[in-house]
């Protein structure tokens, strides 16, 4: 059995080792602070004895799981490795650093992989002796639970190494989806509407963070609305990924962040860890009642899901990914109730190309141009399936 390192025993890297530990593989578990690996492991054993508790295993199945996971402050320790996960802070050049690190210790075919999402992972690559075996493995929090992995080669990357990687992580009862090293990649790109469209008609007065969330919840039939989604995120969490690709997409209005979350996040208002956030978390509060109009809930909807729309077909015109991964992105990825193409095919491909030209004449903003995709098709009358 292959032996997984992870670097950085954070709540991501901590979840990965257990879903890797879960598949019998030996697990070295590597953060240079001694705290965050005693915290790696604690956490690691909480979920288990959770596990336990439910009857979903055996406290000799959990014993042998948390037996298989070594903790350590070398990354000497990685030598033996046949893959490699990075999962520290999302800055470029600390994981730049870590790459030629581990680089300098594992074997050639040692896939080194970083669980960035949203950074260039061509650029992480840069400066190694042999960047064709290394790669984006995304996983989505919490890593034990969500399904979806995002897959990501580098300019550099070999293909052997991507169906390598690809085979393996498939093996641990993951979904993966192949995406282009490109800002975001599929879902953080794709979703960002979900989020910006929404604080655009709060800070325009269209309506309360309540109502929208609610429209988006009973009407749209998604898990969570997005006020609700990046309160349960951390805004100082989304609000990064937003910038982040805002910024690596040469200011694209598309992805423009917003003055009502930043203002947030100033206040450390990061949500529900906090206590407060676009709703107030904290004892004895009452959280504001939606208006329940079906009117404004419905239009609410169409102006959101034209944009996710919108983007999943620009992200197939520009071949991030195929139509059957964007679509197992979103659905598995951030849990959306149907696959936006899919769904576009639904509602009909000339009424979304209405509405957005609707939006950029009402509005005489780039961030609702039209993809052109969306267009030949509305104008040849085809479909996405």
């Amino acid at each position: 059995m292959e032996i997984i390192g992870i670097l950085g025993a954070g709540a991501m890297g901590s979840g990965i080792a257990q879903v890797a530990a879960s598949c019998g593989h030996e697990v070295v578990v590597c953060d240079n602070l001694t705290p965050a690996l005693s915290k790696a492991g604690k956490r690691i054993q909480a979920t288990l004895k959770t596990l336990v508790e439910k009857g979903k295993m055996t406290d000799g199945d959990a014993y042998s799981l948390f037996s298989r996971i070594r903790f350590t402050d070398h990354t000497s320790d990685f030598r033996d490795c046949t893959l490699v996960i990075e999962a520290i802070v999302e800055d470029i050049e600390q994981k730049q650093i870590a790459f030629k690190s581990i680089e300098a210790i594992v074997g050639p075919e040692t896939i080194i992989a970083s669980n960035t999402s949203s950074l260039s992972v061509s650029a992480m690559g840069a400066q190694m002796q042999h960047p064709e075996r290394i790669m984006g493995i995304h996983f989505f929090n919490p890593a034990p639970l969500m399904r979806l992995v995002e897959i990501i080669p580098a300019l550099q990357t070999e293909a052997r190494f991507v169906e390598k990687a690809r085979k393996l992580i498939n093996c641990w009862g993951k979904t993966t989806v192949i995406a282009k090293d490109t800002p975001g990649f599929i879902v953080n790109r794709v979703a960002r509407p979900y989020y910006g469209e929404a604080l655009r008609m709060l800070d325009e007065g269209i309506a309360d963070a309540a109502t929208i969330d609610w429209a988006m919840r009973d009407l749209g039939g998604f898990r969570m609305g997005p006020f609700e989604l990046m309160d349960f995120i951390g805004n100082d969490i989304n609000y990064t990924v937003t910038e982040t690709v805002f910024t690596s997409f040469y200011y694209d209005p598309r992805y423009k962040p917003s003055f009502t979350q930043k203002r947030l996040v100033d206040a450390h208002y990061f949500g529900q860890k906090t206590g407060r956030g676009f709703y107030d978390y904290r004892e004895g509060a009452v959280k504001p009642e939606p208006t329940k109009d079906q009117a404004l809930g419905k239009q609410i909807l169409t102006r959101i899901l034209c944009m996710l729309i919108n983007e999943a077909a620009d992200a197939l015109y520009l071949r991030i990914a195929t139509r059957d991964d964007i679509d197992l992105a979103m659905t598995q990825g951030v849990n959306y109730p149907k696959g936006l193409l899919a769904w576009a095919d639904d509602l009909g491909i000339e009424n979304i190309v209405s509405q957005l030209d609707w939006l950029h004449a009402e509005y005489c903003d780039d961030r609702y141009r039209c993809c052109r995709l969306l267009r030949i098709m509305a104008r040849e009358k085809r479909t996405f399936y």
